[in-house]
């Protein structure tokens, strides 16, 4: 006579209706409770769908925190983050706790690296203002001095961070001519891609500063007043990282008092943002996207089979197949 049947362990998706088939994986062996409502959950709302699981799979938007891992209880295992970025997770109170957390670092380089690439496009070029006047109609006869940009090719590229997205942007960048310098505060070598160079003289002589670095304490405010006012007033910035590592009032105040000649962002603080008036918005030499750096089908539904693999991997007790560095879920 058989026993009963171990109940199989539980695990909490904070969307539903993710690209892929990541979930249905996992509903296939786990029992899988999925965010109902087209809104996200608010803090309240995840704790109480965590509650007795031993899995989450969140996306990078989702604060995990310690209040929200002592809610779902002593047996989560692993939260996977079907992101690259992991700055919304308290990761020491995670590790603390016994908890992986794992991320997607491999899947979206490339599909990032285009945005990068074409935000340096658009804001050098100018590209926006001239469909804004197509649509305002007042594309009148021809002008030599009408929508005139700033070249790409020659120009000299620096990238803020070295890791698979930015070397993805440095080999896009040699096939538009540019020549590449990159800042790492510990990697110092130069590879055949690109020269690395002290942070303070990648800003003073770069045409285009490019932003790959994660969000941590060391790089809030990274790009403040005092850095702005070290580039070139020619020069154009772009942030694909995180928004918390511009300061974005500076920015404005650099782009309207003429210091710095454009910028384009993929991420901005306290996302989402809504508002229509959003200065951001209204700024004309700054091109603004809603953090669509990751957003094609393919690398969407790459991004959530990883988190899924994560998670099948932890609850086999297996290694996760990429782990948070640092977040192993054992005190270190």
């Amino acid at each position: 006579m058989s026993g009963t049947p171990s109940p199989r362990p539980r695990v909490a998706v904070s969307r539903s209706g993710l690209p892929g088939d990541g979930v249905e994986r996992l509903a296939a062996r786990f029992d899988v409770t999925s965010w109902p409502k087209t809104a996200p959950p608010t803090p309240a709302e995840l704790a109480g769908l965590v509650r007795g699981c031993e899995g989450l799979l969140v996306l990078g938007s989702d604060r995990v925190d310690a209040a929200l891992l002592d809610a779902a209880g002593p047996g989560l295992r692993v939260v996977a983050l079907a992101s690259m970025g992991y700055d919304g997770v308290d990761v020491a109170a995670a590790a603390e706790r016994g908890v992986v957390v794992t991320h997607t670092p491999d899947v979206l380089a490339d599909t990032t690296a285009d945005v990068a690439m074409a935000l340096i496009l658009m804001a050098r070029r100018r590209l926006p203002a001239a469909m804004d006047a197509l649509r305002r109609g007042s594309w009148g006869a021809f002008r030599m001095d009408a929508f005139l940009g700033l070249d790409v090719q020659g120009a000299t590229l620096g990238l803020i961070g070295y890791g698979r997205i930015a070397r993805a942007v440095a080999r896009r960048a040699a096939g538009f001519g540019m020549r590449v310098r990159h800042h790492h505060p510990r990697r110092e070598e130069d590879d055949e891609l690109s020269h690395w160079m002290p942070f303070d003289e990648l800003l003073r002589t770069s045409d285009v500063v490019s932003v790959h670095t994660p969000l941590t304490e060391e790089t809030l405010g990274m790009i403040g007043a005092v850095e702005l006012a070290r580039m070139k007033p020619t020069a154009t910035l772009v942030n694909t990282g995180r928004g918390g590592v511009v300061d974005e009032e500076a920015l404005l105040l650099a782009l309207r008092r003429g210091e710095l000649h454009s910028a384009g962002l993929d991420v901005m603080t306290g996302e989402p943002r809504t508002n229509p008036a959003d200065p951001l918005f209204a700024e004309p030499n700054l091109v603004v996207l809603p953090h669509v750096g990751s957003a094609t089908e393919a690398t969407r539904a790459a991004m959530v089979g990883l988190a899924a693999r994560n998670v099948e991997a932890v609850l086999d007790g297996l290694g996760a197949p990429t782990p948070v560095p640092g977040a192993s879920g054992l005190p270190e």
